[in-house]
């Protein structure tokens, strides 16, 4: 998913403009793209609870979920007649909605691996090699725990706590960011393997304004054996790892 926003902000201006006949034409990678989807969730609504109520991943799913995925598709193709009708204004003016919504869906699908239901493994800590480096750069799955409730706490407005490998400093990194925005967005080197959604739609109807609370008991749904994969698979040529 990350490289599917990676291909739209590197190519959302991605146009040749033929000096001589003043036209625009579109990037083959966009012209052939795919609509996005709402994917399925690999369990029930109420699998999560009482860490995550039904009502909310009802909510999260099929309503907030579904309209990133709505309005993403439909910024695609309005960004895809402006390309055609040389309409760089409107160009520009598309990047926002694309890199809100395309964020979006991006990052609630990863949000849906994260999670799994408490009998199929649910905060099971995480096995070796993840469980060694977390040790190694955090002191200890419980400290990396304890940095991602303070940081995704101290989120102002709405945004993302992220655990994630940089494969450029070779290392495991705590990061937020802002409103939708994926954590490629700071940079193509970071390989998120956790994503908490700390937007109020998240946990507001079971949890308030209790955000540290939430943050404490997502933990107990948290797959690590996701994380722990995405890990094995990006860090096997990194020697550090």
């Amino acid at each position: 998913m990350s490289i599917v926003v990676s291909i739209i902000f590197l190519n959302v201006l991605a146009m040749s403009l033929d000096v001589g006949t003043g036209k625009t034409t579109m990037d083959p990678c966009l012209e052939s793209m795919k609509t996005a989807s709402l994917p399925d969730l690999p369990y029930a609504y109420d699998a999560l609870e009482p860490a995550i109520s039904e009502e909310i991943m009802l909510l999260h799913h099929q309503k907030h979920h579904q309209t990133y995925v709505t309005n993403y598709n439909k910024a695609l193709n309005h960004l895809r007649s402006a390309l055609a009708d040389g309409d760089h204004s409107s160009v520009v003016k598309l990047q926002s909605q694309i890199k809100f919504n395309g964020g979006g869906h991006v990052n609630h699908a990863i949000f849906w691996k994260n999670l799994a239901p408490v009998h199929e493994g649910g905060g099971k800590p995480p096995h070796d090699p993840l469980s060694s480096a977390i040790d190694a750069h955090f002191g200890s799955l419980e400290e990396l725990m304890q940095k991602m409730n303070a940081e995704g706490a101290a989120v102002q407005g709405s945004g993302w706590v992220w655990f994630g490998l940089d494969k450029e400093l070779k290392r495991l990194v705590v990061e937020t960011t802002a409103n939708q925005d994926p954590l490629v967005t700071k940079g193509s080197h970071l390989v998120p393997l956790i994503g908490i959604d700390v937007w109020e739609h998240a946990y507001y109807p079971q949890y308030k304004n209790a955000r540290a609370e939430y943050l404490k008991n997502i933990w107990t749904v948290i797959n690590w054996k996701y994380a722990s994969d995405i890990f094995e698979k990006h860090s096997r040529n990194l020697n550090e790892f």
